[in-house]
Order: structure tokens, then C-alpha cells, then sequence
């Protein structure tokens, strides 16, 4: 498939409310495998379609490199504990902050056959899972960060 830009912080589409998927069309499969395609290039573990510039109800994660999530129209529908870490964004290079997020969740969504499932996650997955669906609502992990956004330093960097 293709490899698409990444927007940006400061970018309005990133601010705006997604809407919700009714049908699965072959531009919508389309979208999903250039949005998987775009979070492995930039070695990022989830990706919304409005980090692309596209408002639907539309994520992509994948936190072990083994088995995506595809999540359409998903939403949270329990939550419990936290977690308080590092976080950054493909849509906020170079950059992170500490997040404090639940350290489970129950969700909803639909796969790309449009078949309701139900998933549990907890750590990482939890984590990746909220962030992605702070996007779907227009909401970047900056607006969640304990202290101050800083500069990532990378292992190559430090040579």
C-alpha cells in the first residue's frame, strides 16, 4: 500500500472530533493498510486516521509486532487502575511527556468485516489504546502531561 504523511502538532485536523464509520469501503480498507503501513515505518505502536488527515473513527495498534488491532468505531467501556509513564506521538516527534492512564481497559469496535468484538487490555496495550482514542475525540497526550513535554534522545543520537 502507501505510506502517508504524518500530521502534525499544531496541524487543526488533530483537534477535530472524528466520525464514525457505517460501512467498510474499499478506500476505508484501503485507509487501514496505508495507516498500518505508516505507524511501522515510523516505528510507532498505534496510529489514528486524523494523524493522517482523515476524521473517521478509525485506530491502528500494535504493541508486540506480532498481531495488529484494527479498531473501528471503538469506544471504552471500563476502565480501572493506573499507570503513570512516558508517553510520545508520531504526530509530536522527538518529543515525550509523563501520562497518567488506566492500567486496564475494556473496549469496543468493530473489525473490517464491520463484526462487533470486544477486547481487554492492560499495560502498554492499555495505554496505546487510550492514546489513540484521545485522537479519535481530538485530544493529544499533551493536554494529559504531568510537567513538561521534553526532547527524546534516541541511542543513536547519544554517539
Amino acid at each position: 500500500m502507501a505510506i502517508r504523511n504524518i500530521r502534525e502538532f499544531g496541524d487543526p485536523v488533530l483537534n477535530k472530533v472524528c466520525k464514525e464509520v457505517t460501512e467498510v469501503t474499499p478506500r476505508i480498507r484501503e485507509l487501514i493498510e496505508d495507516m498500518l503501513d505508516t505507524m511501522y515505518a515510523a516505528n510507532g505502536v498505534g496510529l489514528a486516521a486524523p494523524q493522517v488527515g482523515i476524521l473517521k473513527r478509525i485506530a491502528v495498534i500494535d504493541t508486540t509486532g506480532e498481531d495488529p488491532y484494527i479498531l473501528i468505531n471503538p469506544r471504552i467501556i471500563e476502565e480501572s487502575g493506573e499507570q503513570t509513564g512516558s508517553e510520545g506521538c508520531l504526530s509530536y516527534p522527538g518529543k515525550a511527556g509523563t501520562v497518567t492512564r488506566p492500567e486496564y481497559v475494556k473496549c469496543t469496535a468493530f473489525d473490517v468485516e464491520m463484526k462487533e468484538f470486544t477486547f481487554e487490555a492492560e499495560g502498554l496495550l492499555a495505554r496505546a489504546v487510550c492514546h489513540e482514542l484521545g485522537h479519535l475525540d481530538g485530544h493529544l497526550y499533551t493536554e494529559y502531561v504531568e510537567g513538561d513535554v521534553y526532547e527524546v534522545k534516541y541511542a543513536e543520537e547519544e554517539d
